[in-house]
């Protein structure tokens, strides 16, 4: 049996594998072997006898004997026309709209001829005027102010430019966990190989960065998101929602557009915030896909009041203390991980995240400043595998877990100089978390920018503990507002909270009728918002209001549809006085309390 047994060497791209295979074995089998070995799908590469790539193996019934294949013989691996062992999932992924739009790019710097180094003509080129690569880390350094990472398409170009044309480029996300189905020993802790056993880990200051600048449409939204804190001196926290754009400041580079903000229910003191669970969650994430936008980032606030008078907070975060507490970037690994990049050039089909963190915190002038942060995708891969821990007492440090019985940890490092100015490795217990942390620029735009246009501002959801409070009292409140001024219908209702509180509130759910009205608002098309101001779901929300609000719907200046009165009582549903029950038309009683309609 000895002398049946054989090993092949497999020479591809990548590298040189032994395959342990047998004399009798089918071509078949031991092609199946190759594809589990370096990880490519059954049609994803072709194996010859020779380099040249004659003596094609191909999978059939044969024997390795029968094809004269002897051990130690050397056999050689070349990638399908995808170009490399992830080209399966490069034709299957769908890319966020502005990676598509970026690929197509030329992305190049293109530079005017020197009138005093220039000695051409006006159609030649040299080395003073030739376009620049987008990666150019000499141009980056000399923008104002300088850029210290590149792009994430520039990084694409780098590493897919010379002369293979990125043939064999890959994106590897890190893994911190052991590899399972390793056969030749027991499971961890009893036992651990090479094979199975995660590659230690070095962190290093991430060149590039997924998002190079995020932007709040206005300053309406900001102030009205600091609000909570200015009146209650709790924090607070929300998501961001908006959409990624071409950042034309950078080459190849993405704005993340904030149009709104989302606060969800949490429990806020002066010092801490907890996320509770937040049933609606997945009905604004399908009310924002709806209206062109996605969640783009999350912001809390980090505010201390240091004189009221005329309106201070104190500098709090600087490099003599912290940018982001180790627990904070935890976090937004978290989040960085639940919203994964989606990528064509990843064997897993993502890579990295454009989810991004802003702070609302002091600034060096003791004025609220936005600072905006990403974590770094070794910091997601620490985070997503649970081996990174925040330090108790030291906001600035984190804490690389040990190995334990439950769960193998690769050991983490980073370099710095000593007293010496010579570079150290030290083992990450504990570690600075500025290793983990890519700073963002936050703007506001010099003309301000509405996706919601709406003049008058409906409450903001969760906000109970201020007293604000989203019901149809409040609806009632703010139609009659803007009823007194010249508003459009479109311009009524163009607000987040407003377009929220109508899909998941409790007495009467408009989700499954409101896309017309997500469309107008999108498209700011007010003949849109007319036709389905003229529908019942919006004479029945309006007759709920004149009910609640002890005003007839035609004093709210936003009757049925052409000056029409509203349906008649026989014909419509109606609110009951008591209990707020929505009964059916011609009751007149209420199914709920059973007390009379009036």
């Amino acid at each position: 049996l000895a002398e049946t047994l054989l090993i092949v060497r497999v020479q591809s791209p990548e590298g040189m594998k032994k395959i342990p295979s047998s004399k009798r074995e089918t071509a078949a089998a031991f092609l199946k072997k190759v594809a589990k070995e370096f990880g490519f799908n059954s049609n994803g590469f072709s194996i010859y006898v020779n380099r040249n790539k004659t003596g094609e193996i191909l999978s059939q019934n044969k024997s390795l004997s029968f094809l004269k294949i002897k051990h130690g013989d050397m056999l050689f691996l070349f990638p399908s026309a995808a170009s490399s062992s992830s080209g399966e999932v490069m034709d299957t992924i769908q890319e966020d709209e502005i990676d598509q739009y970026l690929t197509k790019q030329d992305g190049k710097i293109y530079r005017n001829r020197d009138p005093q180094l220039c000695r051409h003509a006006a159609l030649g080129k040299c080395v003073h005027c030739v376009p620049l690569e987008p990666f150019d880390e000499d141009y980056l350094n000399h923008l104002d102010p300088p850029v210290k990472h590149m792009s994430f398409h520039a990084y694409l170009r780098k590493l897919t430019g010379g002369a293979d044309k990125g043939k064999f480029a890959a994106l590897e996300n890190i893994s911190c966990k052991v590899k399972s189905g390793c056969e030749g020993h027991p499971p961890w802790p009893d036992g651990i190989c090479t094979k199975c056993q995660p590659s230690a880990i070095t962190l290093n200051r991430q060149k590039y960065r997924h998002v190079d600048n995020i932007m709040f449409e206005n300053h309406t939204i900001a102030n009205r998101f600091l609000d909570f804190w200015r009146k209650t001196g709790s924090q607070r926290m929300g998501f961001l929602y908006g959409r990624y754009t071409e950042h034309k400041d950078i080459p190849l580079g993405i704005r993340a557009e904030v149009a709104a903000i989302y606060e969800p229910p949490q429990n806020a003191t002066q010092n801490s915030l907890e996320l509770l669970e937040d049933p609606r969650a997945a009905a604004v994430d399908e009310i924002a896909a709806k209206l062109g936008l996605c969640k783009v980032g999350w912001i809390f606030t980090d505010l201390i009041s240091e004189d009221t008078r005329i309106g201070t907070v104190r500098y709090t975060r600087n490099q003599d203390s912290h940018y982001l507490s180790a627990e904070e970037c935890i976090t937004a690994g978290f989040f960085q991980n639940k919203h994964s990049n989606p990528c064509r050039l990843s064997r897993d089909g993502y890579f990295g995240s454009k989810f991004v963190t802003v702070v609302a915190t002091g600034g060096p002038d003791n004025q609220v400043h936005f600072e905006g942060y990403q974590v770094s995708n070794q910091c997601m891969a620490l985070v997503r595998d649970e081996c990174l821990l925040p330090c108790k007492d030291v906001p600035e440090l984190g804490y690389a877990k040990e190995s334990s019985p439950e769960q193998y940890v690769p050991d983490v490092f980073f370099k710095d100089k000593d007293k010496f100015g010579n570079d150290v490795t030290f083992l990450a217990r504990p570690l600075p978390v500025e290793y983990l942390i890519i700073d963002i620029t936050t703007t506001f735009p010099k003309d301000p920018q509405f996706t919601f246009c709406s003049t008058q501002n409906f409450p903001i959801e969760n906000r109970d503990l201020l007293g604000e409070t989203q019901d149809f009292h409040t609806l009632a409140s703010h139609l009659s507002q803007c009823s007194s001024s010249s508003s459009t219908f479109l311009d009524v209702v163009s607000d987040f909270h407003l377009l929220l509180f109508l899909v998941t509130n409790e007495v009467m759910p408009l989700r499954d009728s409101i896309e017309l009205l997500l469309e107008a608002v999108k498209t700011s098309n007010e003949d849109l918002a007319q036709t389905w101001k003229r529908s019942e779901q919006w004479a029945t929300i309006e007759q709920l209001c004149s009910t609640v609000g002890g005003q007839p719907p035609s004093s709210l200046g936003y009757g049925a549809a052409g000056g029409a009165s509203a349906p008649s009582s026989s014909s419509s549903m109606w609110s009951c006085l008591h209990c707020t029950f929505m009964n059916q038309p011609g009751t007149e009683h209420c199914e709920m309390c059973s007390l009379p309609r009036n």
